[in-house]
């Protein structure tokens, strides 16, 4: 398949973003699901699951209210596949905008549901990782994780009912989710780091 090149999904993304904390979920995203594009034996694709993670927020700095609805609109502009535009559209499945509009773009392929599970749960791992001595997961334990995860008023704003779907859309149990996910952002902190500093 003949998908966008990353430092093409790079410059579209920042086209319309500029928050540096929006580009680090964006690196985020697409680091953690290269890891697991990896890990499930999609290892030719780790690019293209990567490149989805990239841009799978684009239109949620500038059109907050129609994340998910605006996002085509861009990505086809850009001339982006329709493949890359349902995957990034079906993490945003079930979501009403203050518009009215529901995103029902579901994810299908395994790539599409992991970005559902593991979106919100990066930024809560990220959340969790700056209260620590460290500012770092790599030294985090899943049970330090947990605790953080069933504190309601931790990072309030990452849906643990988003999270738990995607645990079951996955077909894995809540905790299996939470531990692969940190495993893989401790696996890929030190690039995420290296390329957030180059901004």
């Amino acid at each position: 398949m003949d998908h966008i090149k990353r430092e093409d999904a790079l410059a579209l993304l920042k086209k319309y973003n500029q928050d540096p904390f929006h580009i680090q979920h964006a690196y985020t995203v697409e680091a953690v699901m290269k890891q697991f594009a990896n890990e499930l034996g999609y290892g030719d694709d780790a690019e293209y699951w990567g490149i989805v993670g990239l841009l799978h927020d684009i239109d949620f700095e500038q059109y907050p209210d129609e994340h998910c609805v605006k996002a085509p609109e861009l990505l086809r502009e850009a001339r982006v596949g329709d493949d890359v535009i349902h995957a990034v559209v079906s993490h945003g499945h079930g979501h009403t905008t203050k518009s009215g509009i529901t995103v029902d773009a579901e994810p299908t392929h395994e790539m599409e549901k992991v970005l559902y599970a593991v979106d919100e749960l990066t930024g809560l791992i990220w959340a969790a990782a700056l209260m620590r001595p460290s500012k770092s997961c790599k030294d985090m334990e899943l049970k330090s994780l947990k605790k953080k995860y069933k504190s309601k008023g931790f990072a309030a704003g990452c849906s643990r009912d988003v999270i738990e779907e995607g645990a079951r859309k996955l077909g894995w149990e809540l905790d299996a989710l939470l531990e692969r996910t940190l495993k893989a952002m401790a696996a890929c902190e030190d690039l995420i780091n290296e390329e957030t500093k180059a901004e």
